[in-house]
């Protein structure tokens, strides 16, 4: 017998060999045995299937590579979803009509490919463009000018009150500055009326130039993709009409034929609503300029020249109301 070492108690001792250590042999009585590392398999033994799950759950048997395979009637494919075939029919057409607008594009810019042309109405469309952008940059001065013209009344007011203030601390030089403040005063109030003139202008170019032709410039985008298509279409029913008339050819004609007359049917919708677009944005751009421009030449005329009672009328002609000395700009979202 040794020596008790207590550094060697609750530790497992390898005593070598097959031998089964200490510990796990003092515990092996008490618990459930090992299980074994492996089964015996004789020649008559068939192994049946083993399962991950149920069926209810998605699982699938798992079979061991002996003995007969085992058949169900419960079908295992994942079903498809009601629209799966619609979304990839709407896929497939998009992707063709988006190659045969992007070939007929690419034609007609090389000259190999002829389009459809609506000389008067690619005339107007121009003529819109063109006037958008001339608005557009009417409307960035007239905003360039009333912010400067913003700083310029807050300035006079400021400088208003402070030739009031010195007017009551400097005796021997009050009526000098009660007069320079009276006349800042004056020039700030009918700066007010002046800046609220111009807002107004500029509130109303920005409508027109911004929300009113913006929507008649889309109509247009959206009336050019569908000329696209109608010329692409055109010429694939060009071309097909003068291929071999084999069963296949006519199979094609007839589905390129249905595609080229639902196209043209909405080219044609599209360019008789930007007719009708041009024509109204055409008339409501000139009653809207004609007020706005003789508001602003009153409006300027009247300050510039020191007429009080002319702004006024002014004022009250177009409904506008003045905000305060105090009130600050306006924003960006709302210009």
């Amino acid at each position: 017998m040794g020596d008790y070492d207590p550094a060697l108690d609750g530790e497992e001792v390898d005593l070598g060999g097959d031998e089964t250590p200490v510990h796990q042999a003092q515990t092996a009585g008490q618990g459930r045995p090992e299980p074994p590392n492996s089964l015996p398999l004789g020649d008559d033994d068939v192994v049946k299937p083993s399962w991950t799950g149920g069926l209810g759950q998605g699982c699938a048997p798992v079979f061991q590579p002996f003995g007969e395979p085992v058949s169900t009637n419960i079908p295992l494919k994942t079903p498809t979803s009601p629209g799966k075939g619609n979304k990839l029919e709407s896929i497939k057409n998009w992707t063709i009509s988006t190659y045969k607008c992007s070939k007929q594009s690419l034609y007609e810019k090389l000259g190999k490919s002829n389009r459809t042309v609506d000389v008067e109405l690619e005339s107007q469309i121009d003529t819109l463009r063109e006037t958008q952008r001339k608005y557009s940059n009417i409307l960035r001065l007239a905003r360039a000018l009333t912010s400067h013209f913003y700083h310029v009344v807050q300035t006079q007011n400021s400088l208003g009150e402070c030739f009031s203030d010195l007017a009551h601390k400097s005796p021997e030089l009050q009526e000098e500055f009660l007069n320079n403040a009276e006349t800042q005063r004056t020039l700030s109030k009918n700066g007010e009326q002046l800046l609220a003139a111009l807002n107004f202008f500029v509130s109303s170019v920005n409508t027109l130039a911004n929300k009113t032709m913006e929507d008649s410039i889309a109509t247009v985008k959206q009336y050019e993709t569908a000329r696209v298509e109608f010329d692409a279409y055109r010429g694939d029913l060009e071309y097909l009409n003068t291929a071999p008339k084999t069963e296949v050819n006519r199979m094609k004609l007839t589905e390129t034929q249905a595609s080229f007359n639902a196209k043209k049917s909405e080219f044609e919708k599209l360019r008789s609503d930007v007719q009708i677009k041009l024509k109204f944005l055409d008339e409501n751009r000139v009653k809207v300029m004609q007020k706005q421009l003789l508001l602003f030449h009153n409006a300027v005329s009247a300050y510039f020249a020191g007429n009080q009672s002319a702004l006024e009328s002014t004022m009250k002609q177009f409904a506008i109301k003045v905000k305060g000395p105090n009130s600050a700009p306006p924003s960006w979202i709302e210009k």
